[in-house]
């Protein structure tokens, strides 16, 4: 599983990503970045004086999601899209503020913090959240396969006790064999035995294989039929 410090690397070279709260039922986004990581998890910051700390507060939790290298959808003669290999990686779970002298504390050890501080005494309505408690997943992929021959590979990631679901569907013991699923299958995820078993790291839980699956031995994460 990928640690704290691979997750803020990884969002680290993105740079600016997206941070969602939910404000009277609805969700709302602005453009942040983490600034900061330890052993304790992924450090931003805000102001007192703007909605994002009140629905931070409020909610008590915050979702983030970004994508690398290039977000440009491009588009083929049949006007079906494409995109450059990449990757896409996203996060949510439970924050909560820090300190001025919390803060102060971690900047004697991590030179990362000391832009925190300083912006606090600059800017005395700036606060300091962690996200010490979350979830996520990786989702590198090559849909054209131009570096690999599969399409996808995805890891789900969890720390400070947060359960995770594993990626892909999942097939049972109704399965009869035929290799239907298999067939249809453009992740290359599938894999023949008694039953024959998904890849969840390569699955884009796309459902080819859940409609066409003529034993109904593939179940479902979304609404049942």
């Amino acid at each position: 599983m990928m640690t704290i410090q691979e997750i803020y690397e990884k969002f680290d070279q993105i740079g600016c990503v997206t941070f969602s709260t939910v404000s009277d039922g609805r969700v709302e986004s602005r453009i942040a970045h983490f600034f900061a990581y330890d052993e304790d998890g992924l450090y931003f910051r805000t102001m007192t004086v703007k909605p994002f700390y009140k629905q931070l507060k409020e909610s008590g939790n915050v979702t983030v999601c970004g994508m690398y290298p290039n977000t440009e959808v491009m588009h083929n003669e049949q006007n079906l899209p494409s995109f450059h290999p990449g990757y896409t990686i996203r996060i949510g779970g439970d924050i909560r503020e820090l300190s001025m002298e919390e803060m102060e504390k971690k900047a004697e050890h991590n030179r990362d913090f000391n832009v925190a501080v300083y912006d606090v005494k600059k800017y005395p309505a700036t606060r300091i959240f962690v996200l010490y408690r979350a979830k996520g997943e990786y989702y590198d992929f090559d849909y054209a396969k131009e570096h690999r021959d599969h399409k996808l590979e995805r890891e789900r990631f969890s720390y400070g006790g947060m359960e995770i679901m594993p990626p892909g569907l999942k097939i049972t013991d109704q399965c009869i064999g035929c290799g239907k699923c298999k067939t249809v299958c453009t992740f290359d995820a599938i894999v023949p035995g008694s039953p024959y078993q998904i890849m969840g790291n390569r699955c884009d839980e796309c459902g080819n294989c859940y409609v066409n699956c003529p034993a109904k031995a593939i179940v479902s994460k979304g609404l049942s039929d």
